[in-house]
């Protein structure tokens, strides 16, 4: 079900459909190791503003970069080298609703981290649901190192991935830390070998986009808002999220196909 405002052309971004009701978007500027620059930017909120526009449209989007090399290395600095003031706040302040664009993506999201993931290409890796990647991929928040610091989430999520403690060494040193740190810290799911990981994220997302997508799309509120509250707000929240999904065909379809032992077909209604 592809959508109008995904068919315009787009210069940095490579859109394909790997399954049904799957998007894979591809950050494609691999001679830039993948770095964000203005159009980028403008292109990921268009895109990410069409999925919110149309929840229905997709069942599970998957994120990656082009090339073994990067998944992202963050804001293209040789764009901004010579930015005034002025030009640096309006490029930040369109990153800055990029980053909402993306949290606000209604189908799960999951990242296939298939290389560096530095600065602004760490912080869209937190924003997706969940990531897996490849066993040679590095991360960083090097921010500090360049006279700024994290402004696209990167002190909310990593401190709510890995601890208060430990995301502070990493956003005061601004080192770089492996794959196997990453997963043992939580900040990815699991590790591939290189050049495996879309294939077995794509698998991931195939089961994710069988299973009913009212359900999920609705779970999904229900883990990122309740994590913003108390518990008794978010389970009041989470029953209120569930108590949507009784009217639903496929909650009927689920328990039907059950009952006659067969495979449930949803339809997202």
């Amino acid at each position: 079900m592809r959508l109008a405002a995904l068919d315009q052309p787009f210069e940095t971004l490579a859109l394909s459909e790997p399954g049904e009701r799957m998007l894979l978007i591809t950050l494609n500027r691999p001679e830039r190791a993948n770095a964000m620059n203005t159009t980028m930017g403008e292109e990921l909120i268009r895109a990410f503003a069409a999925l919110e526009a149309a929840p229905e449209a997709y069942r599970c989007v998957v994120l990656t970069g082009a090339g073994d090399r990067a998944f992202c290395a963050g804001a293209d600095l040789k764009e901004r080298d010579g930015m005034d003031d002025a030009a640096f706040a309006r490029q930040h302040y369109m990153f800055e609703r990029m980053m909402r664009a993306i949290l606000a993506c209604p189908p799960p999201l999951i990242g296939a981290i298939n290389g560096a993931a530095f600065a602004g290409g760490l912080e869209i890796a937190l924003s997706c649901d969940f990531c897996f990647a490849s066993s040679a991929a590095r991360f960083a928040l090097t921010e500090v190192t360049r006279g700024i610091m994290p402004g696209g989430g990167g002190t909310q999520h990593l401190p709510r991935a890995i601890g208060e403690r430990r995301a502070k060494e990493l956003i005061f040193t601004g080192r770089p830390f492996s794959a196997e740190e990453a997963l043992a810290w939580g900040v990815v799911n699991r590790l591939c070998a290189p050049g495996a990981v879309l294939d077995t994220v794509l698998e991931v997302a195939a089961a994710i986009a069988g299973n009913a997508p009212i359900s999920i799309r609705q779970a999904k509120k229900a883990i990122s808002r309740g994590l913003q509250a108390d518990l008794n707000t978010g389970m009041l929240f989470e029953i209120e999220a569930y108590y949507q999904l009784i009217p639903t065909a496929d909650r009927r379809e689920g328990i039907a196909a059950y009952n006659e032992k067969r495979k449930p077909v949803f339809k997202g209604a």
